[in-house]
């Protein structure tokens, strides 16, 4: 039987989801860059995002019975966390190129290019969104390793 909404609670896993959808959310993010740029910025950013969903999962999957294990699994944790900091800096750097010609990064289904204006609003909300997810991941990352050291 499913758990109604408004009494549901945040998985211990769930920094695993949000690892995904930060993955998900910086390739389509990446995707608006020019050919000219993405040859020299996409895969690095791409690599970074993957690093925090690799490093999440490894850590999702060692249960800290021991000793060795808890440590095996804190520094996958603060790599998780590493990576996503260093995620958050590239992605702001991607903004700022973008921002230069935001109409460039968009273009209408018949392809022309979009406003400037409204490029500009659809570039901010992406970057918004990709910003609240880090800053998410963040504490459920800081969290984890906090609850692990409890126990």
């Amino acid at each position: 039987m499913s758990v109604l909404k408004s009494n549901r609670s945040e998985s211990k896993a769930e920094f695993i989801n949000t690892a995904n959808e930060i993955y998900t959310r910086t390739i389509t993010f990446l995707t608006r860059l020019s050919a000219r740029y993405s040859r020299l910025l996409a895969a690095d950013v791409a690599r970074l995002a993957s690093e925090v969903v690799d490093n999440a999962e490894k850590a999702n999957s060692i249960f800290p019975s021991d000793s060795v294990r808890r440590e095996l699994r804190e520094r996958h944790l603060l790599e998780a966390r590493a990576s996503l900091m260093a995620l958050d800096v590239k992605l702001s750097l991607c903004y700022q190129i973008m921002i230069l010609n935001p109409a460039g990064c968009f273009e209408t289904s018949s392809g022309k290019a979009v406003e400037k204006s409204d490029a500009l609003k659809r570039l901010d909300k992406m970057a918004q969104a990709l910003g609240d997810l880090i800053d998410k991941e963040n504490t459920l990352l800081t969290g984890v390793l906090k609850s692990d050291k409890k126990e």
